[in-house]
């Protein structure tokens, strides 16, 4: 492939992914007057990062006991409030261990 095929590719991404971010800003100007549209502005990137994150989570394993179990102390931990940090870490740590039990019990 040319360099200059690449040149042109990286361009048009660059032109398609400025204008996605910069057109709203453009056509919105204030705030959001609606209750229902502000709610779903807030959400949706949280959306967004539960479905691209969730299939990972059950797959990361080859035990899906150990997936799921890490899956519910990160739901636990995010409800309490903790930080990214602690959620991500402890999710870790149960994966680890409950493949670890399930390795030692057979």
């Amino acid at each position: 492939m040319k360099v200059s095929f690449i040149i042109i590719y990286i361009a048009v991404m660059a032109a398609v992914t400025y204008s996605i971010r910069a057109l709203p800003m453009l056509l919105f100007k204030g705030k959001f007057r609606s209750r229902f549209l502000r709610s779903l502005l807030h959400y949706i990137p949280y959306g967004v990062l539960s479905a691209l994150v969730f299939p990972g989570i059950l797959y990361s394993s080859d035990s899906k006991a150990a997936a799921l179990a890490g899956t519910a102390v990160t739901l636990i931990l995010s409800f309490l409030g903790q930080k990214l940090l602690v959620v991500s870490a402890g999710a870790v740590l149960t994966v680890f261990l409950t493949s670890l039990l399930e390795t030692w019990l057979r």
